[in-house]
């Protein structure tokens, strides 16, 4: 497996200490630096700005020029629509479909409706977490339980996999469905796509270091930090329910943290790790959902939203890819190992999959109904890997654990008693 991006770092470093490292153990050093997840994400990074930095360089080029007025040819529609964006508006013709224009139909129908939102998001978001769990943690290829099988160990292409096809999905609704007039410049997708890139790359990332039921807590913990870029980024106020549901997440994280112990972690040194690929999720995550809502006063639909955050998302992934030489690595382990295609390709479906049972089900009922089967979700899933991966909780940790979700139910009630009166809130693009 020959790639540029993975041999510059160990043939440098070979350079700046020549007498602590032989040549014979370069190719112990080069998987060596492989196995470090900080290094992967340096080089992600590093892939990510052969894109970012051109791109910044040329709009800022079109805009000092003023090419907007100055512009013409082939290429000035388009680039006006990266750049610039278009004046939007609803047309005349598309009627906004709000929850309430559901209430003239019987209560069996909105029950069965109602059925059939709950199960898709529980079927799909189940099935996503306990492939996740699969996918990072087991080994493929063994044929008993001796042997230790291949492990797949690139997160990154796992995103890719999951944006290319949430981006043939919203693709597709966009076209088959009207949509409001796009208006927003497309590069403005670009910041929530690299941070929601890097959230996702953490989620997978840190099931390397540490437990799903773990993992599922933190997540439930980032209201903490969305708060924050709110006050930051949009200059949000908040409530002191809020407030005080938030400290009680962490506290119940914490007793989750700190009483709950895994025989599979064999070090602090992995379980530090975990926790720091966690932070970095949260903060990642944390910025594009407030990113995403400054983008929303564009008028724009969910599916639209969902289109543009995958485009950038998919961009940057296959190009950060093809210089690591890593697509075609990946795409030979998918060619040894047809249960890791199979596993890959429904944990794709399932994200993409459930994306539209969001949009639907806030669409059809609001954000606090959404909200109450989505935390149902977290503690089933919970449940459902400790179960199948054999996952143990201390007594401490379960009452950390019953502490996040009440917070959580808390939150759902203050703010349904808040919100009479205002609109349908938009979900954000990924990682639910």
């Amino acid at each position: 497996m020959s790639s540029f991006s993975w041999r510059v770092w160990p043939a440098l470093v070979s350079l700046l200490f020549p007498s602590s490292i032989a040549a014979e153990e370069d190719s112990l050093l080069l998987d060596g630096w492989r196995d470090v997840w900080i290094f992967r994400f340096l080089v992600n990074m590093l892939g990510y700005s052969t894109i970012i930095i051109p791109g910044f360089l040329l709009i800022s080029y079109l805009k000092r020029t003023n090419y907007l007025e100055t512009g013409s040819g082939f290429f000035y529609p388009i680039i006006k629509t990266c750049v610039f964006g278009t004046e939007a508006g609803l047309p005349d013709n598309l009627s906004v479909t709000s929850r309430n224009e559901g209430d003239s139909g019987s209560s069996l129908r909105q029950a069965i409706r109602l059925i059939f939102c709950a199960a898709g998001l529980q079927a799909s978001y189940l099935t996503w977490g306990v492939l996740q769990e699969r996918v990072m943690t087991r080994s493929y290829g063994a044929s008993s339980p001796e042997e230790e099988g291949e492990k797949f160990k690139d997160s990154q292409f796992l995103v890719f996999m999951n944006r290319i096809l949430a981006l043939t999905v919203s693709g597709l609704w966009c076209v088959l469905f009207k949509q409001p007039r796009h208006g927003a410049p497309m590069y403005k997708y670009s910041f929530a796509s690299l941070s929601n890139i890097m959230s996702s790359w953490c989620q997978y990332e840190a099931l390397k270091y540490i437990s799903f039921p773990t993992q599922v807590l933190a997540k439930a913990s980032k209201v903490i930090p969305v708060m924050l870029m709110g006050k930051v980024i949009s200059r949000k106020r908040y409530e002191y329910w809020e407030y005080l549901t938030a400290a009680l997440i962490s506290l119940g994280v914490s007793m989750f943290l700190l009483s709950s112990t895994d025989n599979k972690q064999p070090s602090t040194v992995t379980t530090f790790s975990g926790v720091i690929i966690l932070v970095g999720y949260i903060v990642f995550d944390s910025f594009t959902s407030n990113w995403q809502d400054n983008l929303f006063k564009y008028k724009m639909s969910s599916v639209q939203m969902m289109f543009g955050v995958n485009l950038f998302s998919c961009l940057f992934t296959v190009g950060s890819l093809l210089e690591q030489g890593a697509l075609f690595d990946s795409l030979a382990f998918m060619m040894r190992h047809s249960e890791f295609t199979f596993h890959a390709v429904l944990l794709s479906v399932c994200s993409a999959c459930g994306q539209l049972f969001i949009f639907y089900t806030i669409n059809q009922f609001g954000a606090a109904v959404f909200t109450i089967i989505m935390t149902l979700r977290q503690a089933i899933a919970i449940l459902l890997s400790c179960f199948l991966y054999g996952h143990t909780v201390t007594v401490v940790g379960g009452f950390g654990v019953a502490i996040v979700f009440l917070a959580l139910f808390l939150r759902v009630y203050a703010r349904s008693r808040m919100k009479s009166g205002r609109g349908v809130a938009q979900p954000p693009a990924q990682n639910v």
